[in-house]
């Protein structure tokens, strides 16, 4: 059973982690801003140009309602759709790019779409799109850099404390060592952590808080968990899990460890390729 002091401390940590979402929600968004219509079509077409610049991008694209990435995949598969494929879609690839979608994403999409908005279409898009990342940017590091755009958290130094307990690469950043004492664990695509058990007498146990990204979780004798931005993973003392990062994803969740009494750590075996291959986005 928790005392009173665990209740305050349960209560103090999810305030916390409410607060921390909240305020993710608010600043992982930068104000879009456009004076594109403006520096081309000021004079020509004054209200042309302040319908595109201040209505179009400064309120459409800046709505609360989908990000500025997912905003430009549905522009791009909108405009494929529509079989335009000039230069106003490398216009919105160039700005698909800037907003943290990686190669991997907009190859996945104009594939998808092929099948909807016609083979030549995306044939045409793909020209484009390589032209756009043929720079390598995000490429060389892995989407690590675009990744990092896409949260307020920073992705922190390699874990190498841990990494034999890794199947890829994964990071680790300290955020808090007060009070509530958490760290922001970001996976790369494939990178998962072993089978492992929180350890405890009394009370123990973690909690995981997706900030970016997406991954899995996983108990054992139960499916994996899909984990998006927002969700919350309450992991018991005493049970067998793993969690990590999608296939084509970057993850990145926040770590909480449970005050408990005899706590430790038991890591156990990888998860293997096999096993991880099964699941399914």
């Amino acid at each position: 059973m928790y005392n009173v002091s665990d209740m305050k401390r349960s209560l103090a940590l999810l305030l916390l982690v409410a607060s921390m979402i909240n305020v993710q929600n608010v600043m992982a968004q930068e104000k879009i801003t456009q004076t594109a219509g403006r520096v081309q079509l000021g004079e020509f077409a004054p209200k042309f140009a302040e319908l595109n610049d201040d209505v179009l991008f400064g309120q459409v694209w800046n709505r609360p309602g989908l990000s500025p990435h997912d905003r430009s995949m549905v522009t791009v598969a909108t405009l494929v759709g529509k079989g335009i494929i000039d230069s106003s879609l490398t216009h919105h690839l160039q700005f698909a790019k800037s907003n943290g979608v990686t190669r991997t994403e907009i190859a996945e999409l104009l594939t998808h779409i092929a099948f909807y908005a016609g083979w030549p279409n995306a044939w045409g898009a793909f020209r484009l799109a390589k032209d756009v990342w043929a720079d390598g940017a995000g490429a060389g590091d892995g989407g690590k850099e675009a990744f990092q755009r896409e949260m307020i958290f920073p992705i922190g130094e390699p874990n190498t404390a841990y990494a034999a307990y890794f199947t890829g690469n994964s990071y680790l950043a300290r955020i808090s060592t007060e009070q509530v004492p958490f760290s922001n664990v970001t996976f790369e695509p494939e990178c998962r952590n072993n089978w492992h058990v929180h350890r405890a007498t009394e009370g123990g146990g973690q909690m995981l808080v997706c900030v970016a990204g997406r991954g899995w979780y996983q108990e054992e004798g139960k499916p994996a968990v899909r984990m998006l931005p927002g969700d919350v993973i309450h992991i018991p003392a005493n049970v067998k899990h793993w969690h990590g990062a999608a296939a084509d994803s970057w993850f990145a969740h926040l770590a909480f460890e449970l005050p408990g009494k005899d706590t430790s750590n038991e890591w156990l075996e990888p998860v293997g390729d096999d096993e991880y291959s099964k699941l399914e986005d």
